[in-house]
């Protein structure tokens, strides 16, 4: 809270699509966010239609709707009524294939624009969509497909072999495998291609109710399995609000979202806002690369830039007097979203770019963004900003009979939400209990520690568990250390997260080992190879301690606490439930 703050980005009152922040609190109601949109007869609501079909109804048919930038560099472009036409196509090869409404459809893809066209035709169909994290190893696309009882697969040929023809096997629900480059499919999988080739573009989308599910997303938690938190199609009135309010966005606009599709930013920011609010969105195969990213903000001119603070952050470190290099004139907006944002990246980025990245947060939970820092409003470098219009945020401790908010400035405690947003989780998969817990006297409780200062502005602090922040990704330490526990020399691990610079946090494993196994070099390797190998290099642990203990409690809980604390010679607190402590 040391960094100046910084006065809005606009250059004139009126230009923003919130003029002003207090005035749109006052004035504003969901009933008349949903009026923004045109809605089925009956009342129904489709996510797809909102994204596509309504807008060539509305004489956008030509707009560009997806530029796609290949690794090659080569372009192409996907308007409005191409992409309505692709994806009533894949809802008829759903419906070829005997899926139904409600039957859940995976991805396990890059930035292609299959995934674009799955997704929309997924929706359209009446069916769920689930994404899957291409970088992730063989457990965690088997247990997501598991808990989510997947249907239909759609991934390409390498990442088949490489991550699901080992697991097949497991999950006897998967009955359809659809290769997007494959010409010689096998009996196990099928040509996305060619059943695209034969379906028919014409497709009645389907009046699917507003709170019928539509989005299933994952998130870790600190034990048990990962969680499906499930979104229904009456989030789309929040995806697109928050696409006007937050991301400023506005037909004809050109707009860069760098989210992985993997995850729920990429999904609710990488296609349904841009596409509900009509701008035409890039999206980049490509990983990370400085020169190439600005490049693509020169070249496409883009208008508004959502990215997140690690890639902020590899900006940074390649200098400032790259991109004094290119023309990035076109660009009046820009957001981070993932991890907080340091607030010496947005003093860099207003310096470097004549405006600061705009901070905001939400979780895979909430289904859109909650807290921002918008386009007409001073910056305090390191806030998470201020509640959307139409939430409610508070800070509140727990107590015997349930919560109680702070309201004292400065207080830290749980981050709250009044329940009642249409983007909220509706539950959690089959987990009726998990979800309850989630909520008391009508909040709902983040997770997430910190504060609001003297201005309303809310800053964050750090999470009320274990579960671990890296390059904007949530990791459950109980997924990493059941995977290091099926190795044969494993007896016990513990898995924290420490600082990290450019990623926010890095997994780091504590293991104990069995008898008759030596803790050395080569077989540290061993077990760096394998979780790398069952979870992913996002996922799996950067470094591996051995321990002839590890630190539990009388109940036998091992204390990441402890082992975390120790490791950043923070102070222990209690420890009077300690049973055992490592060596």
């Amino acid at each position: 809270m040391d960094s100046p703050a910084i006065e809005k980005s606009g250059t004139e009152p009126g230009v923003f699509n919130m003029p002003d922040y207090q005035s749109a609190v006052r004035q504003f109601s969901w009933d008349s966010a949903r009026q923004l949109l045109d809605g089925l007869p009956e009342g129904k609501l489709n996510i797809a239609y909102e994204a596509v079909d309504r807008h060539v109804q509305h004489g956008m048919s030509d707009t560009i709707a997806l530029r796609w930038i290949a690794r090659d560099a080569q372009r192409k472009d996907f308007t409005y009524a191409a992409l309505a036409q692709l994806s009533s196509r894949f809802a008829n090869v759903l419906h070829t294939l005997g899926v139904t409404r409600g039957d859940r459809v995976y991805t396990l893809l890059g930035r292609v624009p299959e995934l674009y066209v799955t997704v929309l035709g997924t929706l359209k169909a009446g069916c769920v969509y689930c994404p899957l994290f291409s970088a992730f190893g063989p457990e965690p696309v088997r247990s997501r497909m598991d808990i989510g009882h997947a249907k239909v697969l759609v991934t390409t040929r390498a990442l088949y072999r490489r991550k699901v023809a080992g697991i097949r096997k497991s999950l006897p629900g998967l009955t359809h495998i659809l290769l997007i480059d494959d010409d010689s499919p096998s009996e196990d999988t099928m040509n996305y291609g060619a059943m695209m080739e034969q379906a028919s573009a014409s497709f009645q989308t389907v009046a699917t109710d507003p709170e019928d599910m539509a989005l299933l997303h994952f998130t870790s938690g600190t034990t048990g399995k990962p969680k499906g938190a499930i979104h229904v199609h009456e989030a789309v009135v929040a995806h697109n609000i928050t696409g006007k309010y937050v991301l400023d966005l506005k037909q004809g606009d050109t707009y860069w979202c760098t989210a992985d599709p993997g995850w729920v930013t990429g999904t609710s920011y990488g296609i349904i806002a841009p596409l509900t609010n009509g701008v035409t969105m890039i999206v980049n195969e490509g990983e990370f690369d400085a020169l190439a990213w600005y490049r693509i903000l020169q070249e496409e001119s883009v208008n508004v830039w959502y990215t997140a603070p690690t890639a902020i952050r590899m900006l940074m470190k390649s200098g400032d007097s790259i991109a004094a290099e290119y023309d990035l004139s076109s660009l009046r907006f820009m957001a981070s979203v993932g991890e907080p944002l340091n607030p010496e990246a947005v003093v860099w980025s207003n310096r470097v770019f004549g405006m600061p990245f705009h901070d905001n947060w939400w979780q895979t939970e909430t289904g859109g963004i909650m807290i921002a820092n918008y386009a007409s409003m001073t910056v305090k470098p390191g806030s998470m900003g201020k509640p959307l219009p139409g939430i409610q945020a508070g800070i509140v401790e727990k107590t015997g009979q349930g919560v109680r908010e702070l309201t004292k400035p400065g207080a830290v405690g749980e981050l709250a939400l009044r329940s009642g947003w249409p983007s909220m989780m509706r539950g959690y998969l089959d987990e009726q209990e998990r979800y309850r817990k989630c909520f008391a006297d009508g909040w709902y409780l983040s997770g997430d520690l910190a504060m609001r200062d003297e201005d309303d502005y809310f800053w964050f602090v750090g999470r009320s568990d274990d579960v671990i922040k890296s390059a904007g990704h949530l990791i459950g330490p109980f997924e990493v250390e059941s995977a290091l526990m099926e190795h044969e020399a494993v007896a016990e691990a513990a898995v924290i997260g420490l600082p990290d610079e450019m990623v926010g946090e890095i997994v780091k494993a504590f293991v104990e080992l069995k008898t008759g196994y030596t803790a050395d070099d080569q077989l540290m390797l061993d077990l760096l190879g394998h979780a790398r190998k069952r979870l992913g290099p996002a996922v799996a642990p950067k470094e591996i301690v051995f321990r002839e203990n590890l630190p539990k409690t009388r109940s036998g809980k091992i204390m990441r606490r402890l082992l975390k604390a120790r490791e950043l010679g923070l102070p222990v607190g209690d420890i009077s439930t300690l049973e055992s402590d490592e060596k």
